[in-house]
């Protein structure tokens, strides 16, 4: 049977965030899927420190990373180009299922893994020209339950902080101008937190077009 049989009925939930399209779907996988799945890629994904430029400075990146996509799905971030690891046949069937779901495409996936709460990702958007002026982003959590945060571009709305509680199975789909108008994070906590995974599924435009 494959991990992704018993798929729940839809279960979308918008959420209201102004001029952006978000939408949570809390328990895409059930927790016997979201289990073996968290499992499968923890063993499986080469997980590695990436090097980010902050503030002109090389550092490691606060969690483990992998990069994975099609051949030609070359992505730059952070002043730092990284060339796509292969899909694993796992990784594959999940991205099948997801495409259905988000009703988009994807050729590429960013995997991090959260080690504990001391690893985070600090304030972004996924808004890389490659991406497209509104990029469709499924975002799949495993593990850890932890703190999602958006908040308005604007300066005078930066302190209109929205948080989402991403749980272990959870699916998250940005589109429209969530990138555009917003910014988002997953901070640093000093509860005594397991280890997350996240997958973010996405798609690469070539270069030129």
């Amino acid at each position: 049977m494959s991990l992704f049989d018993d798929m729940a009925p839809d279960g979308w939930q918008t959420l209201p965030l102004p001029g952006a399209e978000l939408s949570l779907w809390p328990h895409w996988l059930a927790p016997a899927q979201a289990d073996a799945l968290f499992a499968e890629l923890q063993a499986t994904i080469p997980w590695e420190t990436h090097r980010i430029r902050i503030y002109g400075r090389e550092v490691d990146s606060p969690r483990l990373s992998c990069w994975i996509g099609d051949e030609d799905a070359t992505y730059v971030y952070s002043h730092t180009r990284f060339e796509p690891r292969p899909w694993t046949p796992g990784l594959t069937a999940l991205r099948d299922r997801l495409e259905v779901a988000c009703d988009a495409r994807f050729n590429s996936v960013l995997a991090n893994l959260y080690r504990n709460g001391h690893d985070s990702m600090g304030w972004h958007s996924d808004n890389e020209a490659e991406l497209g002026p509104q990029p469709v982003i499924a975002s799949l959590s495993l593990g850890a339950v932890r703190r999602f945060r958006l908040k308005p571009r604007r300066a005078e709305n930066a302190r209109s902080v929205h948080v989402i509680e991403l749980g272990h199975g959870s699916l998250l789909r940005m589109a429209g101008d969530t990138q555009r108008l917003y910014l988002h994070d997953l901070p640093k906590t000093s509860a005594a937190v397991g280890p997350r995974i996240n997958l973010t599924f996405r798609r690469l435009r070539p270069a030129g077009r």
